[in-house]
């Protein structure tokens, strides 16, 4: 068993380690220019750094929205024959490169801020319907069977048994979703949808570092929140006695 000291040692010495990374990465960035651009410009960040929020979110609201159901669909009566068809057909749509979504849609909505959102909706409900579906197959047949001894209708299984017990593995789908959308909106600038890939490609393009990590380092920081948040979320709406197990999921 570790000592006091030892533990503070060990504490200590990650704190110094933390603060020698951050001071090494600071300093490079200073000798990029990045926070010379960013202190010049902090206005032209924000805004964009609006407009890049605003895509993730609303593109992963429609997502959940669609995917969630499509995800339950899946799972019941005579459809869940298919369901393996349809998440390939879905595996297969996800590996088109996301600048080839973006094209595609392009062509036939236009240039703007819609055709982002729909290009990042479509690449984004992948990992949420699969999730969902196999989070509804893994719920143990036992719980079930409990449920329906209880008297419960299919309507109140669904709400009170079975996303209650698949809702880890929905959500982890959602964060994959929503951080695979943030990486992808820097995309947007492309077809006009606005959002940090402006500052990105525009500093590829000049070959401009410090220009390049003002949109870099925001997005990069904005996945890592995302992702912490919906690690959270998971904490906050998750039952305490719903322990996830890591077993595979099993079809029923």
């Amino acid at each position: 068993m570790k000592t006091n000291a030892s533990r503070s040692s060990v504490s200590y010495g990650w704190t110094m380690a933390g603060m020698m990374s951050a001071f090494a990465v600071g300093a490079y960035f200073e000798h990029l220019g990045f926070f010379k651009f960013a202190l010049k410009n902090p206005d032209e960040i924000w805004k964009l750094f609006l407009e890049h929020i605003h895509l993730v979110l609303v593109s992963s609201a429609i997502s959940i929205s669609i995917g969630l159901p499509l995800g339950i669909l899946l799972t019941r009566g005579f459809i869940r024959r298919y369901r393996d068809w349809i998440l390939n057909l879905l595996g297969i749509c996800q590996t088109v490169p996301s600048l080839a979504v973006i094209a595609i849609s392009m062509t036939y909505i236009g240039i703007g801020r819609k055709t982002a959102i729909f290009a990042l909706v479509i690449y984004g409900l992948l990992p949420i319907i699969r999730n969902c579906v196999a989070g509804l197959a893994g719920v143990d047949p036992v719980i079930l069977d409990a449920g329906r001894g209880m008297g419960m209708n299919p309507r109140q299984l669904l709400f009170r048994v079975e996303l209650p017990n698949a809702l880890y593995v929905i959500l982890a789908g959602i964060r994959t979703s929503t951080v695979i959308n943030v990486g992808t909106a820097a995309m947007s600038f492309l077809v006009g949808g606005g959002g940090l890939g402006d500052l990105i490609f525009s500093g590829i393009a000049m070959v401009d570092a410090g220009y390049m990590l003002a949109g870099a380092v925001p997005t990069a920081a904005l996945a890592i929140f995302m992702n912490w948040f919906f690690g959270k979320v998971e904490h906050w709406v998750i039952s305490p006695g719903l322990v996830y197990t890591g077993a595979p999921a099993t079809g029923r």
